[in-house]
């Protein structure tokens, strides 16, 4: 079972579709044990940062989230999702993230187009990560205004190219982000999304070093 957390922010009846489409039961929950008993955990978000963290707090999800990935729990972040996994973000001012990963969110700069909207290309930095096992690299579906910029590099695991490489993917352990919507992203997307639940279900997390 995957639960994904309902926190009153985020696409989660389109993630709990895509989850079912593989093959998974997947169930939508605000409740602790509910979530510290799922195969993996999968955290969505559509919105603004400090909005997020603010419901993460209130509802108490985030310390259970926090407590999941220490007791070794699979965590999957879904595009502002995986923002919510870094220390904090500039987005509106200043905001702590849950502090899974060391890094923060920031908006993009240069003179691109913002929000970065549209298909893109994934650059994997690390094939040996088991969400990429058996993809070739391939194109997915970007909607994010702000970008994570991670403290270590080893956590990037994918990039792709918007003017200058942008985090995609990160992972240490047995928390994952994607910046992008696996759902949204045709075959690729959920093939990735796929292997991460494959990943989980095979109860191969270690707790995050």
């Amino acid at each position: 079972m995957i639960a994904i957390v309902d926190y009153g922010i985020g696409n989660l009846h389109s993630v709990s579709k895509a989850v079912e489409r593989l093959g998974y039961e997947a169930v939508i929950t605000a409740e602790r044990d509910e979530l510290l008993q799922a195969d993996g955990i999968i955290l969505p978000g559509v919105g603004a940062f400090g909005d997020a963290m603010e419901q993460l707090r209130a509802t108490g999800l985030g310390d259970v989230v926090r407590e999941a990935v220490a007791a070794g729990k699979p965590l999957l972040g879904i595009c502002l999702g995986m923002q919510l996994l870094f220390s904090q973000s500039e987005e509106y001012g200043q905001h702590e993230g849950l502090n899974l990963l060391p890094g923060k969110a920031i908006r993009f700069e240069g003179g691109v187009k913002v929000p970065h909207m549209g298909w893109n290309k994934l650059e994997y930095r690390d094939a040996a990560s088991p969400l990429f096992a058996g993809l070739e690299e391939g194109h997915v579906y970007f909607v994010h205004s702000y970008h994570v910029v991670a403290d270590q590099p080893e956590h990037v695991l994918a990039v792709t190219d918007y003017e200058r490489p942008v985090t995609a993917i990160v992972g240490s352990g047995n928390v994952f982000g994607m910046q992008f919507h696996p759902e949204k992203s045709g075959e690729l997307g959920m093939k990735l999304l796929g292997n991460f639940l494959n990943w989980a279900k095979a109860g191969k997390a270690s707790s995050t070093n």
